[in-house]
């Protein structure tokens, strides 16, 4: 059974700091990159950042320089350090695992930045 689970979601004044992790397990297929989407209220879903299995990393222009992104490969997880948070960054941030064949999604976990 595939499970993909994030955690570390949370409420945050603006300026502040937050760290996802989402633990993929149960997928059978090879792992060929991992990343975070996020969705706000009203718009579509958009990327956050990705990690390739070799390290190969890709954000968004708007996150570039606050957020990094970072895996363990061992352990099929990954993680997102968010710094410098802006209300803007208020969403639901979901993981995302990528297979050869197909990708898997978590549950999403609420990211809320106050002014």
């Amino acid at each position: 059974q595939v499970q993909v689970v994030e955690s570390g979601g949370g409420l945050v004044q603006a300026g502040g700091s937050l760290r996802l992790s989402c633990a993929a397990s149960g997928i059978v297929y090879s792992i060929n990159a991992m990343g975070w989407y996020r969705q706000a209220p009203g718009k579509q879903r958009e990327l956050v950042a990705t990690i390739t299995r070799g390290g190969t990393t890709n954000y968004a222009e708007s996150v570039k320089g606050r957020f990094t992104i970072s895996s363990d490969n061992a352990k099929n997880t990954v993680y997102l350090q968010m710094n410098s948070l802006k209300p803007e960054d208020t969403a639901v941030y979901s993981c995302n695992v990528m297979t050869w064949r197909t990708g898997y999604w978590g549950q999403g976990t609420q990211v809320t930045v106050s002014s």
